[in-house]
C-alpha cells in the first residue's frame, strides 16, 4: 500500500519506518526542511534503539522516503496518517490541535481518489469528527473515511512495540475503512495481534483511559513505598506479591521519582480536562495528576535529608537526566524538578546521561555536564541516581565511595540490592534498611 506520514516526529518517523519495513511505500511529510534534509542524510531527530538502521534500510530498499512536499505523496496514497504534535496547551491543559486541524486542511486540497485518513497522533474524544468536518468544508468532492488508530509506543522500545503489539485499536465508520486498515496491518497477522474494531470516539478514548490506567499504577505504588518508609516494609516485596495476582500484573509497579515524558503528563492532563467538560469528572486522574507533581517534589526533600538537612553550598551528582532509559526525551523528567529545587537550595549541581545531555542543555542552567558516571561524580557530595540506565546498574561500589568525597548514594529507582551497598550510605525508595 501507498503510505503518506505526516509528521516525523517520534511517532511519525517510527511508524513510518516500521510500515516501509513491513512492505509498504511510505512517505513521510514535514515541514521542517532542516530535519528532513538531516534525515535524507540518515541523521535521526530523536534517540531510539535501531531506529537509525530500521530507516537507513528502508531507504536504500525504495520503500521508505522524506520530503517537505506533501501534494504528490498525498494524490497517490491509500492511506495518510496525521501524526502531528498535541503538546498540552498553554492555559488550560487542553490538548493543542492547532497541527491536526492545519495538517487536514492541507492534505484535503491533494485528494485524489478514495483515500483513509488516520489520526495517530493521540487526541481528544471527538476530534475525529472535526477532522471530518474540514475535510469535507475543504473538499466536499473527496471520497475519504477518517479512522482513529492510536499508538502505543514505548519510547526506549518503540520499534519491538509496533511489530509485536499487544493489540491494535482501530475506531472507524465504515467497513472499507476497516478493511483498509486490515491490508496495512496484515503482516501482523501471523503474531494473532488482536484486532480491535471500534466506533473512532471509543478508539480515542481507549488511548487516553489506557495512559491515565498506568499512570494510576506508578503513582499507587510510589504512594505505597512512602507507607513502606513508614512501618519499615519493603515496596519491591509489596509490588511483588501483588503483581503475581494476574489480575494486577506486574508492569508499572516500580516506585521511583515520579513519571515524566510526552504521554503521561499530557495524556492525563488532558483527559482530565475532557471529563470536567463533560462534567464527568475521573477523580482518580485528577489525583494522580497532584500526587505526581508533589511526588517529583518530595525527592528534592529526600535528597536534602540524605545530605543530612542541607545541600547549601555542597556538590551533587546527578546520575540520569531523561525521564526514562534508552530515549534523549527530557519532557516533563523528575530531573528537572529534582535540579531546580536542588539549585533553589544552594546546591550546585553536576550531571550526566547518555543520551540527555544536549536535550538537557537547553533545559537547565548553572548545570557542569560531565563526560561519564565517574567524571560526574569526582568530588561531589552525593550522587543521585535518577534514571535507571544500563550502565548504573553496575557501578563499582568502591570506586564509588572513594570518588565521592563522602560516599552517599541515593538511589531514586531502587536498582541497588541492599546487601550489595553495605558499605555506602545508601538511601533509596520504600525500603528498609536492613533488608
Amino acid at each position: 500500500m501507498r503510505v503518506v506520514m505526516i509528521g516525523t516526529g517520534y511517532v511519525g518517523l517510527v511508524s513510518g519506518a516500521c510500515f516501509a519495513d513491513f512492505g509498504h511505500e511510505v512517505n513521510c511529510v514535514d515541514k521542517d526542511a532542516t530535519k528532513i534534509d538531516a534525515l535524507k542524510n540518515g541523521k535521526m531527530p530523536i534517540y531510539e534503539p535501531g531506529l537509525d538502521t530500521l530507516v537507513e534500510s528502508n531507504v536504500k530498499a525504495g520503500r521508505l522516503s522524506f520530503t517537505t512536499e506533501a501534494a504528490d505523496a498525498i494524490k497517490n496514497a491509500d492511506v495518510v496518517f496525521i501524526a502531528v504534535g498535541t503538546p498540552a496547551r498553554r492555559g488550560d491543559g487542553h490538548a493543542d490541535l492547532s497541527y491536526v486541524y492545519a495538517a487536514s486542511e492541507e492534505l484535503a486540497a491533494h485528494l485524489d481518489g478514495y483515500t483513509v485518513i488516520v489520526t495517530k497522533s493521540t487526541v481528544p474524544v471527538g476530534t475525529g469528527d472535526e477532522v471530518e468536518a474540514i475535510i469535507e468544508k475543504t473538499r466536499p468532492d473527496a471520497e475519504f473515511d477518517v479512522v482513529s488508530n492510536p499508538e502505543f509506543l514505548r519510547e526506549g522500545a518503540a520499534i519491538s512495540d509496533f511489530k509485536r503489539p499487544d493489540r491494535i485499536v482501530v475506531g472507524a465508520h465504515s467497513e472499507r475503512a476497516f478493511g483498509s486498515m486490515q491490508e496495512l496491518y496484515r503482516p501482523l497477522y501471523l503474531n494473532e495481534t488482536p484486532l480491535v474494531k471500534t466506533e473512532r470516539r471509543t478508539a480515542e478514548l481507549i488511548k487516553y483511559a489506557g495512559n491515565a490506567f498506568l499512570a494510576v499504577k506508578i503513582s499507587f505504588i510510589n504512594e505505597i513505598s512512602d507507607l513502606c518508609d513508614a512501618v519499615g516494609a519493603n515496596v519491591q516485596q509489596v509490588a511483588k506479591g501483588i503483581g503475581l495476582d494476574n489480575r494486577i500484573g506486574s508492569k508499572f509497579l516500580h516506585a521511583g521519582p515520579g513519571y515524566g515524558g510526552s504521554c503521561f503528563p499530557k495524556d492525563t492532563l488532558a483527559l482530565s480536562k475532557t471529563a470536567h467538560e463533560y462534567g464527568k469528572p475521573v477523580t482518580i486522574v485528577d489525583t494522580v495528576i497532584d500526587v505526581n507533581r508533589k511526588r517529583k517534589e518530595a525527592m528534592v526533600t529526600r535528597i536534602v535529608d540524605a545530605c543530612g538537612g542541607s545541600v547549601d553550598g555542597k556538590t551533587i551528582a546527578i546520575l540520569g537526566l531523561t525521564f526514562k532509559p534508552n530515549t534523549d526525551d527530557m519532557r516533563d523528567s523528575p530531573s528537572l524538578v529534582i535540579i531546580e529545587g536542588l539549585q533553589k537550595l544552594g546546591a550546585k549541581i553536576r550531571a550526566y546521561d547518555p543520551e540527555g545531555m544536549e536535550e538537557a542543555k537547553h533545559m537547565l542552567e548553572n548545570v557542569e555536564f560531565c563526560e561519564g558516571s565517574y567524571h560526574c561524580m569526582e568530588t561531589a557530595d552525593a550522587a543521585v541516581i535518577v534514571t535507571e540506565w544500563d550502565e548504573f546498574r553496575a557501578l563499582d561500589l568502591d570506586r564509588l565511595a572513594t570518588t565521592l568525597s563522602s560516599p552517599i548514594l541515593i538511589d531514586l529507582r531502587n536498582i541497588y540490592p541492599l546487601e550489595e551497598v553495605k558499605a555506602l550510605d545508601y538511601h533509596s525508595i520504600g525500603r528498609p534498611v536492613s533488608g
